[in-house]
């Protein structure tokens, strides 16, 4: 079978949905189906990244091709016109390239737009892979209410041309089934790459330093700026720690902002790193921190982040909304609290005050860090993802076959 996948986001950019994708073009490939990825050419700060799923360039079954596209300040495809630098060429990529059997869309929705309508003139059935709401999204930007009216109006007749929507969550479910009760999404859930996000044997980077690690993207609705405003707390009783931003999001200039009164070194803000290196700084972690602020739209959301630093064996600090502050609890990957300061700053505290007491219990620690990793690949493994949204993409295009046959 051929496969087309489109994205603006592809490895080696380090992004949850680079990983994904290439997971799913990895088992695609594995079924001996032909790939071929639409793409744009990296960041300049942006390096290969081997190590990550389908990090180095594919050969054989599968072909990456990429083109130039608009970045922001940050190196991110992000924006309204450097969306549309990158979905007006693949219109005509897909448009007069070879003819897949099936073709497979990453958001955002005007990706979406331009590829129904490519797929609409050519008859290609396309599956959408639909990780969050955009809408949503949209809505805890600030943007206007015609904006967001547009942009859901766009969403939802994207998601009415594909053949299959995929969704991540129950929560992403629910919300499109909310939105268009039409739409019936394949639910084949979110996962980590297990084989890369491990407990490994390095040792970590500034290992002479206490710190807990944000890492990943900091978003409007994500809220991670709870954790620097907490750190006051945490200083005032334990100076030795600190807290590490790895990554950017539209909030980073915000949170730095915020917390530019605190000693220097106290909240640290790093560059986004490949997924080798921030596995490294995962595992050195006292303990890893995430959040989604409630009343944003985005309370069904499931940070990535915290499955990676589950599968890495470090604890969790979760702040805020979602499902995954009930998952943490359960399932013993740390704890969550509501999105509070003086909350957040008594689980970090809590948090570093266990890391000393299981020092002196190597055995109880690296028990409670494998049980943490075992339950993420019981649970959240990458590869059991992409299989899902593999055996759903080959449904997609057996669905178009049968329909072709039925209307000759």
């Amino acid at each position: 079978m051929r496969v087309t996948v489109v994205s603006r986001i592809y490895l080696p950019e380090p992004a949850a949905a680079s990983y994904r994708l290439a997971a799913l073009v990895s088992a695609l490939r594995a079924n001996g189906d032909q790939v071929t990825v639409l793409t744009t050419k990296p960041g300049k700060t942006v390096t290969s990244d081997p190590t990550a799923p389908g990090g180095a360039e594919p050969a054989g079954r599968v072909r990456v091709k990429r083109w130039p596209a608009l970045r922001d300040s940050s190196g991110y495809v992000r924006g309204y016109v450097p969306y549309l630098s990158f979905d007006l060429p693949v219109f005509f990529r897909v448009l007069f390239s070879p003819r897949p059997d099936v073709l497979v869309v990453e958001p955002p929705p005007t990706t979406g737009t331009a590829i129904r309508v490519a797929c609409g003139i050519r008859r290609i059935p396309y599956v959408y892979y639909g990780a969050d709401i955009w809408s949503d999204a949209a809505a805890t930007t600030g943007a206007s209410a015609f904006v967001v009216g547009a942009l859901r109006k766009v969403e939802r007749w994207v998601w009415r041309g594909a053949t299959t929507v995929l969704s991540v969550s129950a929560g992403v479910t629910e919300r499109m089934r909310e939105l268009e009760p039409t739409v019936k999404p394949d639910e084949i859930g979110n996962g980590i790459d297990t084989e890369l996000f491990t407990p490994g044997d390095e040792p970590p980077p500034a290992s002479e330093e206490r710190y807990f690690l944000y890492a990943g993207t900091a978003s409007e609705w994500h809220g991670a700026g709870i954790f620097a405003a907490a750190m006051r707390r945490v200083h005032a009783v334990d100076p030795s720690l600190r807290l590490i931003y790895l990554g950017h999001g539209a909030q980073t200039e915000q949170i730095k902002q915020s917390c530019a009164d605190l000693p220097p070194g106290v909240v640290q803000f790093l560059p986004r790193a490949a997924a080798a290196e921030t596995a490294v700084w995962l595992r050195g972690a006292v303990a890893a921190v995430a959040s989604v602020e409630p009343g944003r739209g985005y309370d069904f959301a499931f940070p990535s982040k915290a499955l990676a630093a589950a599968a890495c064996g470090t604890p969790v600090v979760y702040a805020g909304a979602g499902p995954a502050g009930e998952v943490i609890t359960e399932a013993g990957l740390g704890a969550a609290v509501e999105m509070d300061e003086s909350q957040v700053a008594a689980a970090l505290l809590a948090a570093a005050k266990q890391a000393i007491a299981a020092a002196d219990s190597p055995d109880e620690m690296l028990a409670a860090r494998q049980r943490r990793r075992g339950w993420v690949v019981d649970n959240a493994s990458l590869g059991s993802v992409a299989l899902r949204a593999a055996a759903a993409v080959h449904r997609a295009a057996r669905i178009r076959r049968l329909s072709a046959k039925g209307q000759r």
